[in-house]
């Protein structure tokens, strides 16, 4: 199991935004990766935790080949740009928009006085070429809401056999990770226990800020629990 903790990370950003940057994928960051930063997993290539200043924003730029997640955390955003503009999300929303090859533009907003805080996800779709598109969830306050991934057979979410989901955990609660993760505590606190650590180190604590790679990891959380985790489908 590997760890890695926002706040020992170089604080950076852009325009309005400044963000800890825990995933910067080689196979798009190349030689700009900072080494103390995660690689991804499957298809997802790229996690910041981000705060819009008061009134700040990304202003408008684009994208192309590349599916964009937005989770707002704390705050509210104003959404604008090609696809669904002028949708304003609130803490507890996520919003997905797949460029595809046909591309969009966007700017995302902080409207208030106040900081915002919300997490943005970049994955690489399957298949290039697509029409852009958006969706958008709220997720449930207990237990999995899948933002991203599945098979072509269903339209809830974005195909892909990387999968994105939120989790909710009440304090007390468990649940198990099957496989490989990459799980982003957003709040909370919690217990990971890997059976098949090879340092004979298997449990570990976990709080808000932290990555965590694991291997078939069970999961307890100690303090109500809000969570991004990221797997693959075989």
């Amino acid at each position: 199991m590997k760890i890695i903790s926002r706040d020992t990370l170089a604080l950076g950003g852009f325009a309005g935004i400044r963000e800890h940057r825990l995933v910067t994928d080689s196979r798009i960051f190349a030689e700009r990766k900072k080494p103390e930063a995660s690689e991804g997993l499957g298809s997802m290539v790229y996690l910041a935790d981000a705060q819009y200043n008061p009134k700040g924003e990304s202003g408008m730029h684009p994208h192309s080949e590349i599916d964009v997640i937005s989770v707002i955390i704390e705050g509210r955003v104003s959404h604008k740009g090609s696809m669904e503009h002028g949708k304003n999300l609130v803490a507890g929303d996520v919003q997905v928009q797949r460029a595809g090859g046909e591309g969009f533009d966007h700017n995302e907003i902080n409207p208030d006085n106040s900081k915002n805080r919300m997490l943005q996800v970049w994955a690489l779709p399957e298949t290039k070429g697509q029409p852009a598109s958006y969706k958008f969830y709220t997720p449930k306050l207990g237990g999995v809401t899948r933002i991203y991934g599945g098979d072509k057979t269903q339209t809830e979410t974005f195909d892909s056999h990387t999968m994105i989901d939120i989790i909710h955990l009440k304090a007390g609660n468990s649940m198990a990770l099957a496989d490989e993760q990459l799980s982003y505590v957003i709040t909370g606190q919690a217990t990971f226990y890997e059976p098949k650590d090879s340092n004979d180190n298997s449990v570990h604590q976990a709080q808000e800020g932290n990555l965590i790679r694991s291997m078939d990891a069970k999961v307890t959380a100690t303090h109500d629990l809000h969570m991004l985790v990221v797997s693959q489908q075989a």
